[in-house]
């Protein structure tokens, strides 16, 4: 019986499974990276706001210090977002005829609330808790980034859940003394890997297996 197929079928056949093969890995890995990119995180993007309010101006600049807009941050499940009166503190005295605060003064006047755009917007299945966080040593600048140098808000970080994973397994390695959580561009005294896990025993973290369970986020 003669031959149905040419000897080169062969060497076509294993270069189409060899081909196969790495475009399934390339497909993978661009599926992977897409997953974690900023178009899919959100990212780096700069969301419009009512006011283009500049954590680097009234942060890096003046030096108002985090808490005294966020003030529920050690207290409560959100940091807060504060009322127009807080603005109305400074902005009654300094460029208090500005047209760019005109949003501003009209919140007050007519005692509306500005509609901010949240910039850092985790699932709805997600439960994240602010004030257990800064009790427990973790800096504003690990999650929100140097807000110092950002003339308009931005998320920095993924917000994936390998993204918090990453320090649940090991939060020797970002927390610090709780006097310095808003503090901006923060060096440690010590070397993080002698001070980390002292911070950790000091402010009684949780182990891994339990820091790692679903329930801790997922309720």
């Amino acid at each position: 019986m003669s031959q149905v197929f040419p000897k080169s079928t062969n060497a076509w056949s294993k270069a189409s499974l060899i081909t196969l093969v790495f475009a399934l890995l390339a497909l993978g890995w661009l599926v992977l990276t897409l997953q974690r990119s900023d178009f899919v995180t959100s990212a780096n993007q700069f969301i419009e706001q009512p006011v283009q309010f500049s954590h680097q101006h009234h942060v890096g600049g003046v030096g108002i210090e985090c808490r005294y807009c966020h003030t529920a941050v050690e207290v409560s499940p959100s940091a807060g977002i504060p009322p127009t009166k807080t603005c109305i503190n400074c902005h009654s005295q300094i460029w208090n005829t500005s047209p760019y605060l005109e949003p501003v003064r009209a919140s007050f006047r007519d005692d509306t609330p500005l509609n901010w755009v949240r910039v850092h917007d985790l699932p709805d299945f997600v439960y994240f808790n602010h004030s257990i966080h800064v009790r427990k040593g973790v800096g504003c600048e690990t999650c929100h980034g140097r807000v110092d140098r950002m003339p308009l808000m931005r998320q920095v970080q993924s917000l994936q859940m390998e993204w918090c994973l990453d320090c649940h397994r090991d939060p020797s390695r970002f927390v610090r003394p709780r006097d310095q959580i808003t503090t901006m561009g923060y060096q440690p005294a010590l070397a993080q890997a002698e001070l980390g896990p002292r911070l950790v025993r000091e402010y009684g973290i949780a182990g891994v297996e339990e820091l790692t369970n679903c329930s801790v986020c997922h309720r």
